[in-house]
């Protein structure tokens, strides 16, 4: 969960499928919704991955609420989990996530290398956070 639904936790959910695949269900959601990135998208495409037919929705949109875990990336998602879980017995950790849009600045390499860091650093956080919970896939 992120505050938008368009960089952060798009790609977060598209690396989790790719590794864990269909071993974990997730889903991922913002505190509210955005438009879609088209850096988060060049990103993905670097290591053979995509967002598909995403579009960015609010945990409201979502089918169904019965998370084990919710990792927000974002402190505005953070806050809005907690919230939310004064409500459902949901477990939440907060994994501080760089916003690529405030590194970013310059020239389209410089903003492609702002959101490569932030991509790199969800695939360690995710394969070191679900290794032992499902098989990895290279």
């Amino acid at each position: 969960m992120c505050g938008q639904n368009v960089i952060r936790s798009p790609m977060a959910e598209a690396l989790a499928r790719h590794y864990f695949g269909r071993s974990l269900y997730v889903a991922s959601a913002g505190v509210r919704p955005g438009e879609n990135d088209p850096f988060a998208e060049a990103a993905l495409d670097e290591v053979g991955l995509t967002l598909g037919k995403h579009r960015p929705h609010t945990l409201d949109d979502l089918e169904d609420l019965n998370f084990d875990l919710i990792i927000t990336l974002a402190p505005e998602a953070h806050h809005a989990a907690l919230e939310l879980t004064r409500r459902l017995p949901v477990e939440v950790e907060y994994w501080p996530t760089m916003d690529p849009t405030l590194a970013a600045g310059g020239s389209r390499e410089q903003t492609m290398d702002a959101y490569r860091a932030m991509r790199d650093s969800l695939i360690d956080r995710i394969r070191d956070r679900f290794r032992y919970a499902a098989p990895a896939r290279v």
